[in-house]
């Protein structure tokens, strides 16, 4: 029996990695990079990073080391592997839906890696984007989602967010959005029952309106 989920939203807010751009292959093999640098357990590092600053999980696991020098070489890795990229099932027609209203990519990546993500995948880069570089506190911290508010002059609580980390999930609950969770590979996702959660955007449908959106999920 299928079933049909819908939320009435001002503005879009959408998650980078895992969520419109597939980048699991240059993420994955920029940290095997960094672990095998320092003698650290890959495992580990995948189990803290999705979603979060490099320089945050460099200091966490390697306190010792210039965590803005290495996440300088990290993300000059990052930047340079782009042929492994790809975009997210209906990632493209997502936001071609929702064209023309208030949206925009919240990111742990700088602006520079997520503009390159975007632009070798197709996808726009929004004028509104919120990147790592411009906020003091990362996920889960909820000031990305709040200033992505801000910029598009509405209340978070009229913002619908789609994230695939938990560490995104959890700062755009403290941030008092609605989310969307985008299932993947990653751990279990700490989604509340006023959330949904889908595989991928297949199933997800936007519809403009004189207020913002209205966003469809048929299951």
């Amino acid at each position: 029996m299928s079933a049909t989920l819908q939320f009435d939203c001002a503005a879009l807010i959408f998650d980078l990695d895992g969520t419109l751009v597939d980048s699991n292959q240059a993420v994955v093999g920029a940290w095997t990079w960094w672990a095998g640098r320092h003698g650290v357990d890959l495992n580990t590092v995948l189990a803290i990073s999705h979603g979060r600053p490099s320089r945050d999980v460099i200091r966490e696991l390697a306190p010792e080391a210039d965590a803005l020098e290495e996440e300088r070489m990290m993300l000059a890795r990052e930047e340079s592997e782009v042929t492994s990229l790809a975009l997210v099932p209906d990632a493209d027609r997502m936001l071609a839906e929702a064209q023309g209203g208030a949206w925009t990519v919240v990111t742990s990546c700088p602006r520079g890696l997520a503009e390159s993500r975007l632009s070798a995948v197709g996808l726009p880069v929004p004028p509104t984007i919120v990147t790592a570089d411009q906020v003091r506190n990362a996920k889960p911290h909820p000031e990305p989602f709040l200033l992505a508010a801000a910029r598009l002059n509405v209340a978070p609580a009229e913002c619908l967010v789609f994230e695939d980390a938990p560490s995104g999930i959890t700062a755009a609950q403290r941030a008092l959005m609605r989310v969307v969770a985008v299932d993947s590979h990653k751990p279990p996702l700490p989604v509340t029952p006023a959330d949904a959660r889908v595989p991928d955007f297949r199933a997800v449908h936007i519809e403009r309106n004189p207020t913002g959106y209205r966003v469809v999920i048929r299951a």
